[in-house]
């Protein structure tokens, strides 16, 4: 690592090692204009970040930070289409799916925007005969319901969009998500459905995905099974993927199939043809406008200091926690019913992109990356975890997302979703000194005994790190931005830690070990080499598996 950068990872540590024993009240109390001056506001979307145990010399040690890293330099060598993606070789242009049918943006010299404008022309094309009502099913009906059928981010980012943007769907369409190959997800959705009505989206780049398959697959068959033939397949199932071959062995017409590009990563493809069932429900229009509010801040990211730039005061801040304090997690809550997958969604996009123990050179990283996330909608956390945020041992810094005009929320159910997040911010940050609850409980009327036993538990230390994100409104402008806003998040901390953050080598021996022992099932064989621990469990499988088949043969 150059010096520069080391000696910056010193003075982070250093200056985080003196705020540990600040606390947030006190630096409060004696900055009035703290609030006013750690805020931010751009594209719908308002980050009060004053809540945080720092201070402006310790910002203007990440900013320096930032610039050691040379993170401008990162910035445009994506948006210039270079391969950063270093170990596959692989340019990482997310950003030109949003951007203007005008832009200029290449690849080894060839611009993809006419080809990116072309795939989105397909897909509003199909589109509006789907929801118009002109694409009919093989009956003759049009179609009521659409499943997305994908598994990662051809799952996770269109699930998200689609939750979120319900309000705006169409009226006749219901969208439905299948990701997990358990049946009892399929399965379960399919004797809802009725075949005449039903469109399936199979989303897989190679068409090769075993989980997403093998649920196509039990959807065709379901399919075929009320009575309708191969032919009719064409009039029901549509492809996102680049295998013609395989798409048309599926039985899908090729004519209905969408592509996208190498330089698009799974978890950052729902801006692609993976988006189309997102297209589906609420229209050519809205998912332009989703486009455009990514592709505003994409711009913001591109061109914003540091001190005003929404993705880096994040990262930044997260780095913070994770580098300066220790900080091993870190929470989202969501204060909008509409969000509630948004911590699933940045779990695959923060844990998949930044969880990496080498550095883009292939040499150990030397300190911790990118942290656990987690979390669930915010009022039911409160019922649920946030006793471990208030009370518990370890440090979670959290970030609470809530939209100050929704369309699905009424009064007065908005005043104690907005109440609860503001309050649960200051709590967090406040706690309860002793002589505070012992005043409250006197208030109260208990007894001075009471009073003492009770003490140590109603008392709170604070001090405990929140970012309150506001969007204007929930829509599809503002979902863009703050999608985005995240994915520029992750790549800067990925940046600082210099890591790769567009590969994902780590999932890949899980899935090679799953097709062995899937193997042993079928040969009755453990594999070479296997552990005792796994042979047990193979051979507990194995006996369950038979015991079924039995039962069903006999039935």
């Amino acid at each position: 690592m150059p010096d520069a950068r080391a000696e910056r990872w010193s003075r982070l540590q250093q200056a985080a090692h003196q705020q540990a024993g600040r606390h947030l009240r006190e630096q409060f109390a004696t900055d009035p204009a703290r609030a006013e001056r750690m805020c931010v506001r751009s594209n719908g979307i308002f980050i009060d970040y004053s809540k945080n145990r720092l201070d402006d010399a310790d910002l203007q040690q990440l900013f320096a930070l930032a610039d050691a890293c040379d993170l401008r330099g990162a910035i445009h060598a994506m948006f210039a289409g270079e391969r950063i993606n270093s170990t596959e070789h692989r340019a990482v242009l997310h950003t030109a799916l949003r951007a203007p049918a005008t832009a200029d943006i290449r690849v080894d010299g060839h611009n993809v925007v006419p080809d990116i404008q072309a795939e989105l022309a397909h897909m509003a094309g199909f589109a509006e005969q789907v929801r118009s009502g002109q694409w009919l099913g093989h009956t003759g009906e049009p179609i009521t319901n659409i499943v997305n059928i994908g598994i990662g981010g051809s799952d996770l980012g269109p699930r998200l969009v689609c939750d979120a943007l319900r309000p705006i769907g169409h009226p006749r369409l219901r969208t439905h998500f299948v990701a997990n190959v358990d049946a009892g997800r399929l399965n379960g959705l399919l004797r809802q459905l009725d075949r005449r009505t039903t469109l399936f989206v199979i989303c897989s780049k190679s068409f090769t995905t075993q989980e997403t398959l093998t649920n196509a697959s039990s959807a065709r068959a379901w399919f075929l099974a009320g009575g309708a033939t191969e032919a009719d397949i064409r009039r029901h199932f549509v492809a996102v993927s680049t295998h013609t071959e395989a798409v048309r062995a599926f039985g899908v017409d090729p004519a209905n199939m969408f592509g996208f590009w190498d330089w698009v990563g799974g978890r950052y493809s729902l801006w692609s043809a993976v988006g189309l069932s997102i297209m589906l429900q609420v229209g050519p229009e809205a998912f332009g406008e989703l486009l455009a509010g990514a592709h505003a801040m994409d711009e913001h990211f591109r061109t914003a200091p540091w001190s005003q730039n929404l993705p880096v005061l994040l990262a930044l801040l997260g780095v913070w926690y994770v580098n300066g304090f220790g900080a091993a997690t870190h929470m989202v809550a969501p204060y909008d019913h509409g969000l509630r997958q948004l911590p699933g969604f940045l779990q695959q996009l923060d844990m998949e992109s930044n969880g990496k123990q080498t550095t883009r050179d292939g040499q150990p990283v030397g300190r911790a990356t990118g942290p656990v996330v987690w979390g669930n909608s915010g009022i039911n956390g409160q019922h649920a975890f946030y006793q471990l945020l208030h009370q518990g041992s370890q440090l979670v810094p959290a970030d609470f997302v809530a939209t100050l005009h929704s369309p699905d929320n009424t009064r007065p159910h908005h005043d104690i979703v907005l109440a609860n997040c503001i309050a649960q911010a200051q709590a967090l940050m406040m706690g309860r000194t002793p002589d505070e609850a012992r005043a409250e409980m006197e208030a109260e009327g208990l007894s001075a005994e009471r009073i003492a036993e009770l003490l140590p538990h109603r008392c709170f230390d604070g001090n405990r790190p929140t970012n309150v994100i506001l969007l204007d409104a929930l829509t599809p402008r503002t979902l863009g931005a703050l999608l985005a806003m995240y994915e520029h998040k992750v790549f800067t901390q990925g940046v600082l830690w210099n890591v790769n953050s567009f590969d994902q080598w780590g999932v890949e021996l899980g899935k090679q070990l799953a097709r062995r022992i899937e193997s042993a099932f079928a040969s009755g064989q453990s594999p070479a080499g296997a552990d005792s621990s796994t042979c047990q469990l193979i051979d507990l499988a194995r006996a369950a598996l038979a015991a079924r088949d039995d039962d069903s043969a006999t039935r």
